[in-house]
């Protein structure tokens, strides 16, 4: 039996095409596609589309018939004919509506058929009298089938994916305009807001940096930053505009081999096109502190309510250049925020326990504003049925002051800059069972964060009491002013090619082949701090008792510079053994060259320093400082980046209603630059520390020392250089990486099981899936300073406090770097969804998430200064991830308005602790605190938009979107000490007033189409 006749078909009628009504068993067929959900054939994991099925005649399979699919919008063609057993495939198609004429014998059928990013349609069609048999399902006229890129749900694949349709960006409430805002309606899958605004997507127990997001196929790591793309680490902006995306897909695991540079989720969305039509859209948005309620500080009269703006706007223009052969798209969308902050001193003091002089300054009224321009334009160009070409540019720029609020006022801030352009060069060619799909891109992304004052800074300071000044005699800050210190410059620009290669023509087999080359420039630079930074004692604020600056080393460069190398191949082989077995068959190898590591030479003066420190050299020391030590010539590429993905998906029945799924595989993901360039950067800015004499700090004064006594010289900045310049090295942090650094990978399990139903007279869809994923080998620095006897802690302490005191002579405190980091998830991922049809007018998503998270080291951290290494470090409940989370979604259609609503809870997430008391003073551990067991987090958005149509072209909006409507207050806040033998703290747990933003906020929306 051919296993496509099993399968339903997925098409609307073409009322225009003239074609007469089809048979009534192909009606009920393709009622029931709505049902099922089509089965993943070429391109299935990528951007691309694919319909493929059975053309049958009067005698059966319609041998060499001719298939021609037209793209209802822009007139793209494609055309095929079937083999000998009447099968067809149509791949490589954009996301989109099409309308397939089938000819065989003489006869012929038209049918319409609309098909997602990455979606695989059956469509199934018959030219001849002889009725093909229907699915079980009641028989539905035609006319009313429509079949929309929400109602295509893939079953057959071991991947663990969902789709997020343009309806439900268009239509789900939300306040940033990020389209990566959608991504969490997908269980697994978390998309923060900070509370300073900035925001990330995170997905499992691995951080941001873990995700990859491919837009129309190409990639958008970010290889210096750990915010997992370009332009999400650290920023209020968004990454694309929301108006030039059509619509993705997020695979939260178990990805084919086509996916690099990842080890958590993958992300793939296509841009919207041009069409046939000239078309055009304008929008604007804006909220105000007038339209918030006010925060719990805010309410009790602790701080003004500060002043607020919120504007978001944009535009786009579509249209045709040549009918049916070449279009254009282009969009633009700008942010400006001028969002409020609170100051809030640390240590928990109040402001009006501020010394006198500090207490205006901390009352002030401060707002950080943000604006962002991002452009995107798109040409594409079908000079024959076999080609497309297409080119497309991105241009993000963005501009904010951050770093303000809590401990820091508006002036210690930090203006940080983003610029990306992206250009992406594409060819793609279709044969009769081939098609091949090339792209040439360019890439040019900066980041540069800039002192907002250029003076010097003040940091005000408060001991640490009890334990926690044992475990970390540094005091703490109260309050900041003047000058911040933050000043880098990171970045990447160059160019790769990628290409890929799709074949169909082995029977049951889809198998793909790639490859990719980069050829990429990174830049890292980091000056901290960048102006000179004085601390004072509360008690005693006349004078300074420390001062910390960076002098620059002779020798080293300013920043940073690699030219990178990646290549990368893989082979995937999509088998359908049959009508029910499916596997899913993968291969992945990746290489990368980084030179400023691989070819970096310890300097000599460094060695000479190591090879003399006696208590590095200890039999009792737990590492070989030869190990660390460069040559230029001990450091290779990491080389092993073998990656197999294997899954299978089994169909029950058959038909595609209930499938058991599962795969393994392994993905690897890359070393930030940023953390390889410590050992360099690090050295090139010392960052020295000048102590000074005065109470409660006391200090002995010598002519070569860093200790001094304090006089007004000493706040002119020329002084302190020309004082560093007297002492080369002094106070210097080294950084020091091992000579055989990998790549960090996670390796991912699932079995789970898809289901397709009717419910309420309606179509709905399930999955259950069992996720275990265990991520490896991430970059982590601890101190590499000894006692001298070599151990890190006295004899018989398993916690206190390190050497801190025994610095490497001639510099200061050094760090070895070495994969490290791990973290652990056991997870249960179970969604339901009644997918967005025009037929019904509503639809309906539950995602709900379970994750038993671990890691051995707070947030994955990347430093440890409390063990010497992680090799006897348990592992503890992985910070910021809720062990339950639920996300609802709900759209519905009425009276010419469209009204949504989201609902987000989940449980408490833990937060970091450190326990003095179990074991004793010198026996501390992390043991991360919870605050609570019910629900940490609530949220419930909704969104009421009306049209109204005059009756041309020309159609005009307006919309209001109201988050957290119940003004939820979600505290963030909590005493996590727990105290030391003897002296519990009894405010453990105890919650503080700062929440989780928005409160109730209203966002009033406006806009036309035409």
């Amino acid at each position: 039996m051919n296993p496509h006749h099993s399968r339903r078909a997925s098409y609307r009628s073409d009322n225009e095409s003239g074609h007469s009504r089809p048979s009534r068993s192909l009606l009920a067929c393709a009622l029931a596609s709505c049902l099922a959900m089509a089965a993943p054939i070429a391109f299935a994991q990528g951007t691309a589309a694919t319909i493929r099925g059975v053309v049958s005649g009067n005698a059966g399979p319609a041998a060499n018939a001719s298939v021609t699919a037209t793209n209802l919008a822009n007139g793209l063609t494609r055309k095929v004919q079937t083999g000998t057993d009447g099968n067809y495939t149509l791949a490589g198609l954009p996301p989109g509506t099409y309308r397939i004429d089938v000819s065989a014998d003489g006869q012929s059928n038209t049918r319409n058929v609309t098909v997602a990013v990455g979606q695989a349609a059956t469509l199934n069609v018959s030219t001849g009298g002889v009725a093909e048999a229907a699915p079980s399902g009641e028989a539905t006229d035609l006319d009313k089938v429509t079949v929309t890129s929400t109602a295509l749900v893939e079953t057959r694949t071991s991947e663990i994916a969902t789709y997020v349709s343009n309806k439900q960006i268009a239509a789900l409430p939300q306040a940033s305009r990020n389209f990566l805002a959608f991504a969490d309606i997908v269980p697994g899958v978390q998309f923060k807001t900070g509370t300073e605004g900035s925001t990330s997507l995170r997905s499992g127990a691995q951080l941001s940096n873990g995700i990859n997001v491919y837009v129309d196929g190409v990639g958008q790591k970010d290889y210096v930053l750990k915010g997992g793309i370009t332009g999400q680490d650290s920023s209020r902006g968004n990454p694309f505009p929301q108006l030039g995306i059509a619509e993705y897909k997020v695979i939260t695991s178990n990805y084919k081999a086509e996916y690099d540079q990842l080890s958590s989720a993958a992300i793939t969305a296509v841009t919207k096109s041009g069409g046939n039509e000239f078309h055009g859209s304008f929008f604007w948005d804006h909220t105000s502190d007038q339209w918030n309620a006010k925060t719990v500080r805010e309410e009790k009269g602790e701080v003004p309510k500060a002043q607020s703006k919120e504007e978001q706007y944009g535009a786009s223009f579509s249209g045709p250049l040549i009918q049916d052969r070449m279009h254009f798209f282009v969009t633009y969308e700008a942010k400006e925020y001028n969002s409020p902050r609170a100051i809030t001193p640390g240590r928990n003091f109040r402001i009006d326990q501020l010394p006198a002089p500090f207490q205006e300054m901390a009352r002030q009224s401060i707002s950080a504003p943000f604006k962002e321009d991002l452009y995107f334009g798109k040409i594409d160009w079908a000079p024959g049925d076999a080609h497309l070409i297409e080119l497309t540019t991105k241009y993000r720029k963005e501009d904010e002051l951050t770093n303000i609020g809590g401990a820091r006022l508006a002036e210690y801030g930090t203006l940080k800059a983003g610029e990306e352009t992206r250009v992406d060069l594409r060819y793609q060619y279709s044969a009769a069972d081939w098609i091949n799909d090339a792209h040439l891109t360019y890439e040019d992304v900066t980041f540069g964060p800039r002192p907002a004052t250029l003076s010097n800074g003040f940091n005000l300071r408060v001991p640490r009491q009890g334990q926690e000044a044992r475990n970390n005699p540094e005091m703490e800050e109260v309050l900041n002013f003047g000058g911040g210190g933050d000043f880098q410059d990171k970045g990447q620009k160059g160019y790769a090619f990628q290409n890929d290669f799709t074949w169909n023509g082995w029977d049951g087999h889809t198998v793909k082949a790639g490859l990719k080359y980069k050829s990429i420039d990174i830049t890292a630079m980091e000056k901290q701090p960048y102006t000179p930074q004085y601390r004072y004692d509360i008690r005693n604020f006349a004078t300074p008792y420390e001062v910390r600056f960076s002098g620059s080393a002779t020798g080293f460069p300013p920043a940073v510079k690699s030219k990178n190398k990646q290549f990368g191949i893989y082979l995937q082989d999509d088998w359908e053994v049959n009508e029910h077995l499916t596997l899913n068959l993968g291969l992945r190898w990746d290489y990368e060259t980084t030179p400023s590591y691989e070819d970096f030479v310890t300097p000599a003066n460094l060695v000479a320093a190591l090879n003399a420190y006696p208590n590095i050299h200890n039999a009792n020391v737990d590492y070989d400082i030869n190990d660390y030590i460069s040559t230029g010539n001990n450091r290779k590429a990491f080389k092993d980046g073998w990656q197999p993905r294997l899954g299978f998906s089994y169909d029950l029945n058959g038909d595609e209603r209930h499938v058991i799924f599962g795969g393994a595989g392994r993905s690897y993901n890359r070393n930030q630059f940023d953390y390889l360039s410590f050992e360099r950067y690090r050295l090139a800015f010392q960052q020295i520390t000048y102590q000074f004499n005065s109470p409660n700090h006391t200090c002995t004064v010598t002519p070569t020392g860093n200790c001094f006594n304090f006089d007004p010289s000493f706040n002119d900045p020329a002084t302190l250089a020309a004082l560093a310049l007297q002492r080369p090295n002094a106070g210097n942090e080294v950084f020091l990486l091992n000579n055989d650094l990998k790549t960090p990978y996670s390796d991912q399990f699932s079995l789970g099981m898809r289901n397709a139903f009717a419910m309420f007279g309606h179509d709905w869809n399930s999955s259950a899936t069992l996720l275990h994923i265990r991520s490896h080998d991430g970059i982590l620095f601890t101190l590499g300073n000894r006692l001298p006897n070599g151990n890190f802690y006295p004899p018989g302490v398993s916690f206190g406090s390190p050497p801190f005191g025994q610095n490497l002579p001639g510099f200061g405190n050094f760090f070895i770097g070495n994969n490290a980091v791990e973290t652990r998830l056991n997870s249960l991922l179970l969604s339901l969804d009644k997918p967005f049809t025009e037929e019904s007018g509503w639809g309906v998503s539950l995602a709900y998430t379970y994750s038993d998270a671990k890691e051995n080291r707070n947030n994955s951290d990347i430093f440890a200064f409390d063990y010497p290494n992680l090799d006897d470090v348990g592992f503890t409940r992985a910070l910021g991830i809720s062990k339950h989370r639920l996300v609802a979604t709900g759209i519905m259609d009425f009276y010419g308005m469209t009204l949504s609503g989201k609902l987000t809870l989940a449980s408490p997430e833990a937060e970091e602790s450190l326990n003095c008391i179990t074991n004793g003073p010198n026996h501390c551990y992390f043991q991360p605190y919870t605050p609570g067991d019910t629900i940490g987090f609530k949220q419930f958005d909704l969104a009421l938009q009306k049209e109204w149509d005059t009756g041309t072209d020309f159609k005009f909006w307006v919309r209001g979107d109201v988050l957290n409507v119940f003004n939820w207050r979600n505290y963030i806040d909590f005493d996590t000490y727990r105290g030391v033998v003897g002296d519990p703290n009894e405010r453990l747990g105890e919650r503080r007033d700062n929440i989780a933003l928005p409160t109730r906020s209203f966002k009033l929306s406006m806009g036309f189409n035409w």
